[in-house]
């Protein structure tokens, strides 16, 4: 059996195509009294599902707001996922969400699908990234953009058309480091996400420039990937870094760039007998949800990441900017013993 037809429903309710098809749609033409209630009974009798397209045609909007992130399996991204979700729920609006997994050519892939799908707007939700792919993205992003498309980037800007949502990674990362100095901490070791990746370097900067302002000795760096994996290699070269520290009498503190890069660098050094903060300060950032099941507590810096998500859908949907705040919090990770 097939799908019931627009044109069964317009003879079974005694009108012409078109008036079915303008009160199914959601057109701004409206037929005379009575019409409508006859056509949509009509419709429901004979158990007709709208089409998705041709209601966006007809009303001008598609009512689909699109998330792209890149692992919503990441509790920074799935934050995010349900501040975005809250305001679509909110305003009516159905949310599209694509997972990368990956870089621009990913996103580019993904912003393209929700192009043609007809998405009011777009959230892009992830770190820009110095690549060739970027330029491929920039033409995607301006081409949804030239059809009324609305795009707002978190913290990075991509085209002089599209809304960016600034996040205060560097200042933020400073003012952990100057926490942490006042806390007595000298000695430092930072763990980070490979070079060009915006948001990790932010961090990096911010955190060196507060050391260099109190005077005190470059930090080490070691890169690797951006995650709980990254954060473990990077642990385990430290091992005979921190061990070195600790025979000289000092106390090293490793500031990773991101929270789950510390998870992973706490795992690793545990494995090789080291414990913070005995025998290590570990500070990380962005201050997400699994934190709350993490011993011992983790100093980091809070960002309100669904609070985040749902100030992006509100600039997505039209509404004004909100300044993103950020805050330090130090726990027992960074409390020397």
């Amino acid at each position: 059996m097939g799908a019931v037809t627009l044109s069964q429903v317009a003879q079974a309710a005694g009108v012409s195509l078109a008036t079915a098809s303008r009160v199914l749609n959601g057109s701004a033409r409206t037929p005379g009294a009575g019409v409508a209630e006859r056509v949509r009974d009509a419709a429901q009798a004979l158990g007709y599902v709208a089409n998705a397209q041709a209601q966006a045609l007809a009303r001008s909007s598609s009512g689909l707001l699109g998330l792209i992130v890149h692992d919503i399996a990441d509790p920074y991204f799935s934050s995010i996922a349900r501040g975005v979700q809250r305001v679509a729920q909110a305003e009516g609006r159905t949310l599209l969400l694509a997972g990368t997994d990956g870089g621009p050519a990913e996103e580019r892939a993904a912003l393209e699908v929700f192009a043609s799908r007809r998405a009011d707007a777009v959230v892009l939700a992830g770190s820009r990234q110095e690549s060739p792919d970027n330029a491929a993205l920039r033409r995607e992003a301006e081409r949804y953009l030239r059809n009324d498309g609305r795009l707002v980037l978190l913290g990075h800007a991509l085209t002089d058309d599209a809304s960016v949502l600034e996040i205060p990674h560097e200042r933020l990362a400073g003012e952990l480091a100057d926490a942490l100095i006042d806390d007595g901490a000298r000695s430092f070791h930072l763990v980070g996400g490979p070079e060009g990746l915006l948001t990790s370097d932010q961090r990096l900067r911010g955190f060196r420039g507060a050391l260099a302002a109190r005077g005190l000795s470059e930090a080490s760096l070691r890169r690797a990937a951006f995650g709980r994996d990254g954060g473990f290699a990077a642990g385990a070269a430290l091992v005979p870094v921190l061990r070195e520290s600790r025979q000289r009498g000092e106390w090293p503190v490793v500031f990773a760039a991101n929270d789950r890069m510390a998870m992973g660098v706490a795992a690793a050094l545990r494995e090789q007998g080291l414990h913070a903060p005995s025998d290590y300060g570990l500070a990380g950032f962005d201050d997400i949800d699994t934190l709350r099941d993490f011993q011992p507590g983790l100093s980091t810096v809070h960002l309100p990441l669904e609070g985040i998500g749902a100030a992006a859908a509100r600039v997505a949907l039209g509404g004004e900017a909100e300044p993103v705040r950020g805050q330090v919090i130090l726990r027992e990770s960074t409390r020397r013993v």
